[in-house]
């Protein structure tokens, strides 16, 4: 009894441990603003790899402190440090820096939030870009623009990116079945959207102002 007591909680302290790492807490925030929006979870998965992934153990993985100033990517090892090296270039009047799981502009986006440690919050820097998604979607009517307007308003760039989150979607496709999400099930059934489709096609701004609109890229299936 003592020694199956020990044992599960070596497997509950290993579990804790792992979802702890950085990557697992963009995709634990992701997973968590899909189903309280309704989206499809492989859509907020790949979008935080297209914002933040860099190759971990032979795999692309999100990066919750990771900031882009300028063009310029950077991946910090803690929060602190991040927050730190954003406020510090705040303080010389820098705004075009992209915060955290979802890669908020602190510009476009930076008044939605009480300071820089909500920016960087992962639960809250995904639940505000599941919500910027979220009325793409509801204008565009289908994932393929809304995920082209949630990048850029830019048709090369915007077509540039949704080539690279439907890479990112086939290897998380690849890599085996995705963590259980039960409202999204039957959504998937069927499923019309080239982006999502097994098998489909396979960095400038992040988050475009809310007032631009994406132009027509792809032709999503009704």
């Amino acid at each position: 009894m003592r020694v199956a007591l020990h044992l599960a909680v070596a497997v509950l302290q290993t579990q804790v441990a792992l979802a702890s790492q950085p990557p697992a807490i963009c995709d634990n925030a992701a997973l968590q603003a899909a189903e309280t929006h309704g989206i499809p979870p492989q859509v907020m998965l790949a979008i935080t790899r297209a914002e933040t992934g860099r190759t971990i153990e032979g795999t692309m993985q999100p990066w919750p402190w990771a900031v882009n100033q300028a063009g310029r990517s950077h991946w910090f090892d803690n929060a602190e440090d991040a927050k730190d090296f954003v406020s510090t270039a705040s303080e010389t009047g820098q705004s075009n820096i992209d915060i955290g799981c979802f890669q908020l502009n602190l510009h476009w986006h930076g008044s939605a939030f009480a300071s820089f440690d909500e920016m960087f919050d992962p639960i809250s820097n995904a639940d505000y870009a599941a919500r910027f998604l979220l009325e793409n979607y509801e204008r565009e009517g289908n994932w393929v623009d809304a995920v082209a307007a949630y990048h850029s308003a830019t048709p090369e760039h915007a077509v540039a990116y949704i080539d690279k989150v439907e890479r990112i979607l086939q290897e998380l496709a690849a890599a085996g079945p995705l963590p259980k999400v039960e409202p999204f099930v039957a959504a998937f059934q069927p499923n019309g959207f080239p982006l999502l489709q097994p098998g489909a096609r396979g960095a400038m701004a992040s988050l475009v102002p809310k007032n631009q609109s994406s132009t027509p890229l792809l032709v999503a299936a009704p």
